[in-house]
């Protein structure tokens, strides 16, 4: 009976090994297929839906913050050249919505990088960059140049359509709209990384410092601005500069920013500074026909924050004190309106019930420039006209006013021939950090001599 030859030792027998099973034959039981170098396992069935819905899921979320971004740079685009063209604000409403649902899903995609390394960098970290840059400036300009505000609107949507457009040429290769617009085969491979999510959380803790310490200089060089250098922030905490202004007959006008709260001895200090021969006169608005349903009051802001009310600290001895400001009923209704709910939040808190009333007031369109007009510039020029009045008489004229303001006051003082003679800093809140010293309490307040 012949036998079969036994396998002899060589290149393609294994020594001390099982020879290959024959082809067309299974594998012996308990052995494992070798899987080619190169090639992924092959996924179980439940596995490979899981992993293509994902896929599916990213691409129609970053397709649709594309789109949201490219419609919302084409309605503002729309609704700024109306206002500026015809003053018509047809799409303001819409468009605010929109610039709304694009913000939050950018930053949604944003964190989802983080997570995932399928969203492709190169194409929406540009997007999410753009995004944040446009609301800080936005920002900005809406508080140095308010009269800005479209036009600098107008360009940032501009650049935003170009930025979208290039975005979606270099997803489809060409300028068209085929959904989705961020292709699957532009996804990464990867569902998830720890190495993109380690390298995700460090840059942005360095952005996160950079860029508080970038806003904390903004934030002083606006305020400072917009205060025409009357209120600074300091690493102390925050001052104000009072300015005496003097004129060539002899008279002296001294301004005086004031907070409603504040360290008690900044409001100590003022008082002793003023001279006992000075007319005072005072900041506040009346309301002789009871228009304003609620008081406005400031007791538990300082309580909490351990800070005192200028009401109650605040006395100057001095010659006289005259209130020289508006009354309510000489606010446009809108106004009113406006102030009722602002103090309704302010007495109620924001809550189910006050809630409704802050969504139900419809202002004008032009309301934001006619509030401005009540609050600052018509209580400004009452004051300036009484000043006038009092000039004759009086040798001395002390303005404490809200900072606010002080750069239309100052205005209409150098127009009336003063000069700045000298200037002089008060703290009026400490920045307290844990160690330091506490608040000093308030002194008796007593006049200083003329």
């Amino acid at each position: 009976m012949p036998t079969e030859p036994q396998p002899q030792p060589g290149n393609d027998t294994p020594v001390g090994g099982s020879m290959p099973p024959p082809e067309g034959r299974p594998p012996p039981l308990g052995a494992t297929p070798e899987t080619p170098a190169g090639v992924p396992p092959v996924l179980s069935r439940g596995a490979g839906q899981r992993a293509a819905f994902l896929r599916r899921f990213v691409a129609g979320l970053s397709s649709f913050c594309l789109a949201l971004f490219l419609a919302d740079a084409v309605f503002s685009l729309v609704a700024d050249s109306l206002v500026l063209l015809f003053g018509i604000r047809l799409f303001m409403a819409p468009g605010a919505l929109i610039s709304a649902l694009s913000l939050l899903l950018a930053l949604l995609v944003y964190l989802l990088m983080g997570l995932t390394p399928m969203i492709p960098k190169r194409f929406f970290l540009p997007l999410a960059l753009f995004v944040a840059t446009d609301v800080c400036l936005s920002v900005l300009v809406a508080i140095i140049r308010p009269g800005w505000q479209y036009r600098a609107d107008l360009l940032f949507s501009a650049c935003q359509l170009a930025l979208g457009l290039g975005l979606l040429r270099g997803l489809q290769g060409a300028f068209r709209l085929r959904w989705p617009l961020v292709p699957e085969a532009r996804l990464g491979p990867r569902s998830f990384s720890w190495r993109n999510l380690t390298g995700f959380l460090a840059v942005n803790l360095c952005a996160l410092l950079a860029g508080t310490a970038g806003l904390g200089w903004l934030t002083v060089i606006t305020v400072k601005h917009v205060s025409a250098g009357f209120l600074a922030l300091r690493p102390g905490g925050i001052s104000v500069t009072v300015r005496r202004y003097v004129r060539d007959d002899g008279k002296s006008v001294l301004l005086v920013p004031m907070a409603h709260i504040g360290e008690a001895d900044f409001y100590y200090k003022v008082s002793r500074a003023l001279p006992t021969n000075s007319v005072v006169l005072m900041e506040g608005v009346t309301d002789t026909q009871n228009l304003i349903t609620n008081r406005l009051t400031y007791q538990r802001a300082a309580t909490r924050l351990g800070l005192a009310q200028q009401d109650a600290e605040f006395n100057p001895v001095v010659l006289e004190m005259v209130m020289a400001d508006m009354d309510v009923s000489q606010f446009t209704p809108e106004t009113v309106g406006m102030l009722n709910i602002l103090t309704l939040i302010h007495v109620k808190g924001l809550n189910a019930r006050t809630l409704p009333v802050l969504l139900s007031f419809s202002p004008p369109p032009d309301f934001r420039n006619q509030l401005f007009d009540d609050i600052l510039h018509k209580r400004n020029q009452h004051l300036l006209k009484e000043l006038q009045v009092r000039l004759p008489d009086s040798k001395f004229i002390v303005v404490p006013w809200g900072v606010a303001h002080m750069p239309g006051i100052a205005e209409g003082v150098t127009a009336s021939g003063f000069r700045l003679a000298e200037s002089t800093e008060y703290t009026v809140i400490r920045f307290h950090f844990p160690g330091s010293r506490k608040r000093p309490k308030a002194q008796p307040a007593h006049g200083a001599p003329a």
